[in-house]
């Protein structure tokens, strides 16, 4: 494997190509080679930073090689001393990044900088919190650090056997060495959950039954080796590296591992004893302020609780209006939508196979829309990129407590593909309506295909994501697929676009409606079931993740409808010299951002093709 460090030249090199490869005039202003080499090196620095606090970072982006080959060895400190550290080193960088003068740098590496300093400010606000797990540009901000869908007991089997390359006898010893961690991992959780509760924050009860549920999956996998031992195995003898790599894994699963699991488990009874049934962080010590950075790190503005509220109530309603017609068309005449679109959910012509006969009905369905969409692309993109992609199941011991699906862009040298992961706990989760957008949403044009733009930016840029737009990315490449056509020949598959907007219009106005209006669990559920016709095995599962990931649901709506609202200016602006192409072109290469920063990229883009 190569080693993929960025020098200076070719990250100032990579940040221009987010301009250049318009066909416009030259994307620099006043900046100088010499001022974009400075801020190269510190992008640089502040990315070697943060990529050495999170090892299995590296392994997903394919850069645990050369000089950051011992990465490969190790995990990430879950301890409360390795949450301060990663504090420490944001605020050392932060101050950093605050007294580079940006003035004479060119637009795409001043945005470099201008991102760093929003995504630090907003991470060191949210370790300010008492309580909770920060992602330092990622999505996953939690105040419960073990829970039904978030803890190492969930990420670490699935990362040492979906991320972590075996190809040589030293990879297999890291894959030992990393096991070897796991539990010192789960014990530094262990710590913060103990010291959580001291403060008096319990999580739900019925998220604590969750979390007791998928850990004895857990638990009763690693107590037999499972699939810690059968992916070492497997995947050594696949490469021919000699060794008894069984027996290694399982003497740690089983001697090390496992009495870690069981640790936890006997925190999470102790926890499940004291809790009660309020969903929202209303009723969490600090719970109001926690709620306001999390909706603003979501969302990346400074949106209140009742403005998102409002926004989705609108949505909703917007969105209904585009679904009734096409309901009618189809023959559901009667009743609200929602009501029609349950009764479109028992119709047998968009239900899949019960059990493993389904679950491969819906694998060779989802590799069928995709290729019909990966057709239409080149008529949405000026630059294209390969869309590295594997369809996975989730392993069955997170599908519980697991959305329909997530995805995500594979390794910067495409080694590791891209991810679909899809939920087949059961088939009746999915619809034949409904696939095709969840296909464009996590796969492509959506979040694999949009990472892959992310991954020719420098390293911090590639490790630096913000919610509303990676989500709202993802909703707006089901509208580029409808769009395109691609629903033209199959009518419902638009109802089931439409449905997804509308659902994540919901979103705004069930997850504000917990946190801050003290809704209970089953108005969460009834909401999206009787005004949006929502599946309810799904979205149980859906008000559940809202409760331990506070704010999460709404950055996709209000990103989505930030960048539809660019695209409308733009248009406005531009007439007949707006181009699709490069208007997508200059989203998605100007890399993940928060949503001020996309204004100023899409204001660039227009300036410099109006003066073209």
């Amino acid at each position: 494997m190569p080693n993929l460090t960025f020098t200076r030249r070719e990250a100032v090199a990579a940040l221009a190509a987010s301009a250049a490869a318009l066909p416009l005039v030259s994307c620099r202003r006043a900046g100088s080679a010499a001022s974009d080499a400075d801020a190269g090196k510190l992008l640089d620095s502040i990315g070697e930073n943060l990529l050495r606090l999170s090892p299995s970072g590296a392994t997903t982006l394919g850069v645990d090689t050369g000089g950051r080959a011992a990465l490969r060895s190790q995990l990430e400190d879950r301890s409360a001393a390795g949450r301060q550290r990663v504090a420490d080193l944001l605020k050392q960088d932060l101050a950093r990044a605050e007294a580079f003068d940006v003035s004479a740098l060119s637009f795409p590496v001043r945005t470099s900088v201008e991102v760093v300093r929003s995504a630090y400010t907003t991470a060191l606000e949210g370790f300010a919190q008492p309580y909770g797990d920060v992602a330092v540009g990622g999505w996953r901000n939690t105040p419960y650090v073990v829970i039904q869908n978030v803890g190492a007991y969930l990420d670490i089997p699935r990362f040492l056997d979906a991320e972590h390359p075996i190809e040589t006898r030293d990879d297999a010893d890291a894959y030992l060495a990393r096991l070897q961690a796991y539990p010192i991992q789960l014990d530094g959780e262990l710590d913060r959950m103990r010291s959580a509760r001291s403060a008096g924050l319990i999580p739900p009860d019925f998220l604590l039954d969750k979390a007791l549920t998928a850990m004895a999956t857990t638990i009763k996998d690693t107590a037999s080796g499972g699939g810690l031992v059968e992916s070492i195995e497997r995947r050594t003898r696949e490469k021919k590296i000699p060794g008894d790599w069984a027996a290694k894994a399982r003497a740690i699963a089983q001697q090390q591992v496992l009495p870690a699991l069981k640790r936890q488990v006997g925190e999470l009874k102790v926890q499940r004893a004291l809790a009660k049934g309020d969903p929202g962080m209303w009723a969490r010590p600090h719970g109001d302020d926690y709620y306001r950075w999390a909706l603003k790190a979501s969302t990346t503005t400074t949106m209140s609780p009742e403005e998102v509220h409002q926004m989705g109530l609108q949505q909703v309603a917007d969105l209904h209006g585009r679904m009734d017609p096409i309901l009618r068309a189809a023959g559901y005449t009667s009743g609200s939508v929602g009501e029609r679109m349950k009764q479109l959910a028992k119709d047998p012509r968009y239900k899949f196979s019960e059990g493993d006969k389904g679950r491969a009905e819906i694998m060779a369905f989802i590799q069928e829309r995709l290729k019909l969409i990966r057709a239409q692309l080149p008529r949405a993109f000026h630059t294209m990129v390969k869309g590295n992609l594997e369809v996975r199941r989730l392993p069955p011991a997170e599908e519980p407590g697991a959305p329909g699906a997530y995805g995500g862009a594979g390794s910067i040298d495409g080694k590791i593909p891209g991810k679909f992961w899809i939920n087949l706990l059961t088939t009746d989760l999915h619809r034949k309506y409904d696939l095709p957008d969840l296909a464009a949403h996590e796969a492509i044009p959506g979040h694999v295909w949009q990472g892959e733009y992310a991954h020719k930016l420098p390293l911090i840029r590639t490790q630096l994501a913000f919610n509303a737009y990676s989500e709202g990315w993802a909703l707006y490449a089901e509208q580029l697929v409808d769009e395109l056509g691609v629903y033209d020949d199959f009518p419902e598959a638009r109802l089931g676009y439409l449905q997804s907007l509308a659902f994540r219009a919901a979103r705004l106005v069930v997850d504000t409606g917990l946190h801050a209006k003290r809704w209970s669990r089953q108005q969460g559920v009834d909401y999206f079931v009787d005004i949006n016709g929502s599946n309810p095995g799904e979205v149980a599962s859906e008000v559940d993740r809202y409760c331990s990931w506070p704010g999460q649901a709404c950055g996709y709506k209000v990103g989505h409808t930030t960048i539809v609202r660019e695209r409308d200016k733009a248009k406005a602006a531009l007439g007949p010299k707006f181009d699709l192409r490069y208007f997508d072109d200059a989203v998605v290469l100007g890399g993940n951002v928060p949503m001020d920063v996309l204004a100023k990229n899409v204001g660039d883009y227009v300036a410099r093709t109006r003066n073209a």
